[in-house]
């Protein structure tokens, strides 16, 4: 069973930087494609980062040039830096397209101006 543990969210100021982790067991990061998603109150939950098997990457537009994901064993990081305040939420990680039963609790990050 697919378990995943993210981590690493907090309070930061506006211009500030934070990194996330997601600790995956029950499955090989390598293995699939994955994503680092995020949710905001009243939003849906989005997709900001994914990172393929062979390890190209993507990010939405309103994230690129400051977020940088990556995988290291069986971790997945989300480096995000010059953070604004629109870009507070609660990030999870999961494949994509993700896969259900694998949603962890998520990281809540806060972003004051």
């Amino acid at each position: 069973q697919v378990q995943l543990v993210e981590s690493g969210g907090g309070l930061v100021q506006a211009g500030g930087s934070l990194r996330l982790s997601c600790a995956a067991s029950g499955f090989r990061l390598g293995a699939g494609t994955m994503g680092w998603y995020r949710q905001a109150p009243e939003n849906s939950r989005d997709l900001v980062a994914s990172i393929t098997m062979s390890g190209s990457t993507n990010y939405a537009d309103s994230v690129k040039g400051r977020f940088t994901i990556s995988r290291m064993a069986s971790t997945l990081y989300l480096q995000m830096n010059s953070l604004k305040p629109e870009d507070a939420a609660v990030y999870y990680c999961n494949l994509v397209p993700p896969q259900r039963s694998s949603w962890g609790q998520g990281t809540q990050v806060t972003v004051s101006s």
